[in-house]
């Protein structure tokens, strides 16, 4: 949550539970010019005020950011995101080095920090040990001066391709695009992959799917939703996306999946890789409307982005 010194603010660190004591902490922080550790929670008094009457703690780390340290955090974080890299940051909760950072790239070479260099190497474990759930920890490094160490990744936006510029593609890309990925469409049928349609998309491709695929760069923060109904735009896209994506879903009735099953081993795509294919693609939620429909692969994505499936990864993911 980015909190200006007018009072302004983006984004959110309970889904509204808290948001306007924490406010009220980063002016504080803000006049103060020094992070600080706060922490709500059913016994506090005010409690009910800053909504956690329902029970459970909270903390909620608050720091300034301004100066020539974060500018370079803020540039190092852009630019591993906007080329598809992961980045770890760890910050330093407590003791003698509170409020301090270091930026680590994928292979947990440091980018960017100020951290003394037992705190860096401790975080650079940390990092390793989160790194393939893209997750956080927080752990107590040095018991003599108190410091607490927070380490998260922060990986680059999922990424949704959709192969097939059909009617129900229109609506994906702008739920998909609500939620955080990013939208590519690819459909080398001009007719259908117009702007007009599919001006919402972050990318539109009217390559076949196996060069668009290969040019992405497809990896396991990457979705695919065949969509087209046409083996010529299928087979290629499985060839390339089975063995990398995360997650691939077709469209298409049990018929229609048995002859691309047959038109991909044909092709040369081993039999295992071929079990990865959602189909049909997306929860079973009733709906035909081709709104419901995209609601019903979105849910999907969604659940396996979650570890809510029980299909196998990619061999290398």
């Amino acid at each position: 949550m980015a909190i200006a010194d007018d009072g302004a603010m983006a984004g959110s660190v309970s889904g509204g539970c808290v948001e306007g004591a924490v406010v009220e902490e980063a002016r504080q922080v803000l006049d103060a010019g020094r992070p600080r550790l706060v922490r709500f929670g059913v016994a506090d008094d005010d409690a009910f005020a800053v909504g956690l009457s329902c029970g459970g703690t909270l903390e909620v780390w608050v720091e300034p950011f301004d100066g020539d340290g974060a500018a370079t955090d803020l540039a190092r974080l852009r630019v591993s995101l906007e080329t598809h890299q992961a980045v770890a940051r760890a910050t330093v909760l407590d003791g003698p080095a509170a409020g301090s950072h270091v930026l680590f790239d994928a292979d947990a070479a440091v980018l960017a920090g100020d951290t003394p260099a037992p705190i860096t190497d401790a975080a650079r474990g940390l990092a390793h040990a989160t790194r393939d759930a893209f997750g956080a920890t927080r752990r107590r490094i040095n018991e003599a001066t108190g410091t607490d160490l927070f380490v998260e990744w922060l990986p680059p936006p999922p990424r949704l391709v959709i192969v097939g510029a059909v009617h129900v593609a229109i609506p994906l890309v702008s739920m998909a695009r609500a939620v955080g990925f990013e939208t590519f469409v690819v459909d080398p049928r001009t007719a259908f992959a117009t702007a007009e349609r599919f001006g919402h998309a972050d990318r539109l491709s009217h390559d076949w799917p196996d060069e668009a695929l290969e040019q992405l760069g497809v990896d396991a923060n990457t979705f695919v939703a065949l969509l087209s109904h046409d083996l010529k735009l299928d087979v290629p896209a499985l060839r390339v996306a089975l063995s990398r994506a995360r997650y691939v879903g077709a469209l298409g009735s049990r018929k229609t999946h048995a002859k691309r099953l047959a038109a991909a081993r044909e092709a040369g795509i081993e039999e295992g890789l071929l079990t990865r294919i959602h189909n049909p693609i997306g929860l079973d939620l009733g709906g035909r409307r081709a709104e419901e429909m995209a609601v019903a692969v979105l849910a999907e994505i969604v659940a396996v982005s979650h570890g809510r499936d029980a299909r196998p990864l990619p061999p290398h993911a």
